[in-house]
This record gives structure tokens, sequence and C-alpha cells, in this order.
């Protein structure tokens, strides 16, 4: 009996031993949108960065994954700044992996700042958001980086004459300004410039506006959702594409997610972005399978999700090299470092300015199997962030 007294005593002594040698786990803030006018930026977020940890496991150098989730609700800054708050100061999170709108990066911006705290952003498109906050870094595109390649393949593409739309706010603003200049450089003539309420049902006079420019196409930039689904709809039904009037787009308006739902109004249009479900790689296979498997049969991913898959690919090389540490201060260097393949293609972040330097690829909306996708046509490759406007 003591013999066996003395083998449990040593089992539990062994035991605590391991367990308060046992790493602490490495607590991530995701910050998003899972109610409000975008939930569906959440539910991309949750579904990438689910299958990342499917694939890769939920540990990494020692350190188990916890996924500490706040829901903005949409552009919410002052929310967000005391959400982000409270992940560091309550949480204690590591680092801070989300924020879906411009406002919200502003506003978290300064706190990240004055913590210490990395936040790897995955959307919010505007320039210069984060020039001024040190601790974040640019998962996802800004605008212009978006708008410039498509105004320059416009010009080469036989493309004389544009009317500039977009919603008038930071990054609809980006959008017409670099899509402009790049157009305009290369040779091309603004046929009007028009800028929209962000808020705004009834477009006839914008497509009359179209109508007595008759220009050979229309570069138009409003925020993925309802409103861009209720343009395609106005230009169709008042005969614009069959009076050859070329449509062209940043990718927010053909997000993958909500694309079959726009319907055949969408096909032949053509946009650019970083982004597409149908980018032809091994990579983007598997992750279009994967998102799949953890969101269902019919969830696509989009830009969004795969912000967030890279995103997370790089907090675990980042724990990795740092042997399952995360110093704030190594941990920006090292961002600055960042380079790999994503599913998107080839990625780096541009140790100057934090941003993303990427691929940008023209697609044309085509129907396949009886659904719609971003076919790729052309590449500008390892494309920057433009700095101002």
């Amino acid at each position: 009996m003591t013999t066996k007294f003395a083998l449990v005593a040593a089992a539990v002594l062994i035991a605590g031993s391991t367990a308060q040698a046992a790493e602490p786990p490495l607590k991530i803030g995701i910050v998003s949108s899972y109610t409000g006018p975008s939930p569906m930026n959440g539910r991309a977020l949750d579904q990438a960065l689910d299958f990342y940890m499917k694939q890769n496991g939920d540990t990494v150098a020692g350190r188990k994954i916890e996924l500490i989730k706040r829901d903005t609700g949409g552009p919410a800054p002052d929310l967000v700044k005391r959400q982000v708050q409270e992940l560091i100061v309550r949480d204690k999170v590591d680092l801070i992996i989300g924020l879906d709108y411009t406002p919200n990066v502003l506003a978290a911006g300064p706190v990240s700042t004055q913590a210490k705290t990395p936040i790897l952003v995955v959307n919010g498109a505007t320039a210069g958001i984060i020039a001024n906050a040190p601790y974040m870094a640019r998962f996802g595109f800004t605008t212009g980086q978006i708008a410039a390649p498509l105004g320059q393949w416009a010009v080469k593409n036989g493309i004389k004459s544009t009317i500039v739309m977009y919603a008038d706010y930071g990054p609809g603003i980006d959008a017409g300004t670099f899509y402009k200049r790049a157009y305009t450089e290369a040779g091309g003539k603004i046929a009007d410039e028009v800028k929209m309420p962000l808020q705004n049902p009834d477009f006839s006079a914008y497509i009359q506006r179209i109508r007595d420019a008759k220009p050979d196409a229309v570069f138009v930039f409003l925020p993925s959702g309802a409103q861009s689904n209720a343009f395609l709809k106005a230009y169709k039904d008042a005969g614009l594409f069959d009076a050859g009037v070329k449509l062209l787009a940043t990718g927010d308006l053909t997000d993958e997610p909500s694309l079959d739902a726009i319907g055949d109004a969408a096909v032949g249009m053509i946009t650019a972005y970083h982004y597409s479900d149908a980018h032809d790689s091994p990579l983007n296979a598997a992750f279009v399978k994967g998102v799949k498997e953890v969101g269902g049969p019919d969830a696509r991913p989009d830009f969004f999700s795969v912000a967030g898959w890279d995103a997370m690919h790089a907090v675990y090389d980042l724990v990795k090299a740092q042997n399952g540490k995360l110093d704030p201060d190594k941990t920006m260097e090292l961002i600055k470092q960042v380079k790999f393949e994503s599913p998107r293609g080839p990625i780096m972040i541009d140790p100057e300015t934090r941003d993303i330097v990427q691929n940008v690829y023209i697609r044309r909306v085509e129907k396949r199997d009886g659904h719609l996708y971003n076919v790729e046509i052309d590449t500008i490759p390892m494309v920057k962030s433009p700095s101002g406007r």
C-alpha cells in the first residue's frame, strides 16, 4: 500500500510539474463584423481560420492557439477602440487579426501603438491608414493598388474614354483617384466623373449620364452587396451592355459569395482584384476545397477569406521563428520579411510601409457549369500599394 501510494503521489507531482511547465495558450484576438451590414466578413474570416487550423493543427511551437472573437457590427470606431483595449488589457491577447472597415482600422491604430500589440489587418482598403501605426501590417489590399493597374490596362486594350463613378467615401475616393490618374497618364480621356452617396438606392440619374456621355467604358466603385447588385441590374436593364459600353470595376462588385446571386447581368464584366476562387494553382484548389469542408458546399472563399488565411499563416511562421514567443518588436521586424506563396499567388510585406505587395489580376466574369466565376485573363505582377492620393 505504501509503495502504491508513493507511486500515485509521484505521478501527481509529475503531472503538476508538467502542467506548470506547459506553455500558456497563444491568445489571438479576432475583430470583425458578425452582424450588421456585413456579417459575411466574419463568416469568411472564420472559415479561413478554421481551415488553416484544421490543416496545420491548433498548436504551434508548443503554444495552443486560443481565438477570442469580437463582433464590430460594421463600421463602429468607438466600439472597436473599446474592444481592442479590452482584448489587450483584460484578455491579454498576444496579437490581433481582423478589422474590416477603414474607420475601424483608424480607431484601433493608436491603441495598438500605445500597447505595442501587433494587428494584422485583413481589410480597410484606404491608402495610408496604417502609416502612423507601427504595430500594424496590412494583409488585405488597398483600393489604389487595384484601381491603378486597371486604368493602365484599359488604355492598352483600346478603351479611349471612361466615365468614372464611385461611392463618396475613403475607398471609393481612392478608387476614382487612382484609376483616373493611371488612365489619363496612359493616354485615356475621362468623359465624366460622378461621386455617388454611399447610400443610394436609385441609380437612374447616373445611368442617364452614362447614356448622354457615350463613353467606351464606365469605371465604377461601390461596396459589395445590395448596392452594387442594384447598380448592375440598372446597367443591364438600361441596355448599356448591349450598346457595347464596357463596365470596369474593382473586384468588390463581383465578390465571390454574392456572384451567383448577381446573375447573368455580370457576365462579361471586367474587374481587377488580387484574388479569385478561380485562380489556377494547386494551393488555391486546396484552399477552395478546404473552405467548403468547414463552411459547407455552398461556401466560396473571397478576398476576406484569403487575407485571413495568409494572416494566420504569417502568425504560425512568426511564432515558430521566435520559438513559441511573440515579442512585439521582434514580431514587427519579422513581419517586414514576410514572403510566401498564398492561395492568391505570391505575396510579401513591403518593409517600408508594412503594406502588402501582390499580383493584381484582370478578370472577366464567365459562366461555367452553371456558376459565375471571375476568370483571370491578365496578370500585373507584384504591385505595391501607391502612397497618397
